[in-house]
Formats: structure tokens, C-alpha cells, sequence
């Protein structure tokens, strides 16, 4: 499977001259934890809700303060085209919880944790299916006529 299967598109995009204000409200009615921060295209930066609590507001910084002022402008990526396996070490590696996605080195998506969460539980829902529908058609405990004891 490849990034760009996982990923949540289109990403959440704010320039760098949106204000702290503006950021939080759009994470809040997106329902996302993070923002990508773009012009013309082009990655600048991410904010995230702990960014924004921490460095921003909670920082003393105005709700009119640029965002570009507390945003994370080192920023891990992955390309799209990338085999998930590569998002998983990226990971790990790393220690972020957001990759942004890149495709010809314009951003189209963000990777999250909980994409790979659901990754992860498709695969064991594909796996286990069958597995899950036998059981659900025994008893539970041992097999019948495998020596059970008997009930008194």
C-alpha cells in the first residue's frame, strides 16, 4: 500500500500570515489536531493544537499573532508515492505524529498516526474476518466434545 492510500486529503491549509485566532478556529470546525502551513503551493511549516497552546496563546502571544511566529518550520515529509512501510520508519525514526504528504513537492495530504491506526485495524479486520465469523457461531469455551467437564 502506498501513502497516498492512507492519507487524509485534501489537507487542512493556512498561510503563514494567518493569525493564532483564524488557525484555531479552522483546526476546531476541521476537526484536526495540526495545520499545514503553505503559500504559493509550497510547505512552510505545520502548527499543531500543542503549538498553538504551548508557544501560542498559552505563551502570552495575542490572538492576532501571525502563525508562521509558532509554527514548526523543520518538517518531516513523505511523498506520496512512498510504500507505507516508509511512513512507518519515518515514524518511528523520527517521533512526530504528522507527516505531511508530498507529491512533486507540492503538499496533497497529511499522514497522521491515526491513519496508520486504521491501516492496521483494516488489515486484521481482512485478516481475521473469518476467524472472527467461526467464532461468533461457538459457544464460547472449549469445543464441544473436547473434553469439557461436565456441569454438575
Amino acid at each position: 500500500m502506498k501513502v497516498g492510500d492512507a492519507m487524509t486529503a485534501p489537507p487542512v491549509c493556512v498561510a503563514p500570515n494567518a493569525t493564532l485566532v483564524e488557525v484555531t478556529r479552522l483546526m476546531a470546525d476541521s476537526a484536526v489536531g495540526s495545520v499545514l502551513v503553505v503559500e504559493g503551493g509550497a510547505l512552510h511549516g505545520i502548527v499543531t493544537d500543542r503549538d498553538l497552546a504551548v508557544r501560542g496563546l498559552g505563551g502570552g502571544l495575542d490572538a492576532g499573532t501571525r502563525v508562521d511566529a509558532v509554527m514548526s518550520g523543520r518538517v518531516v515529509t513523505v511523498e506520496a508515492g512512498e510504500d507505507l512501510g516508509a511512513a512507518y520508519r519515518t515514524f518511528r525514526r523520527t517521533g512526530v505524529r504528522r507527516l505531511p504528504v508530498l507529491d512533486a513537492g507540492r503538499v496533497v495530504g497529511v499522514l497522521t498516526i491515526d491513519d496508520l491506526f486504521l491501516d492496521l485495524f483494516r488489515r486484521f479486520a481482512d485478516l481475521l474476518g473469518p476467524v472472527a465469523w467461526s467464532v461468533l457461531q461457538e459457544p464460547p469455551g472449549p469445543p464441544l466434545g473436547a473434553g469439557a467437564p461436565d456441569e454438575p
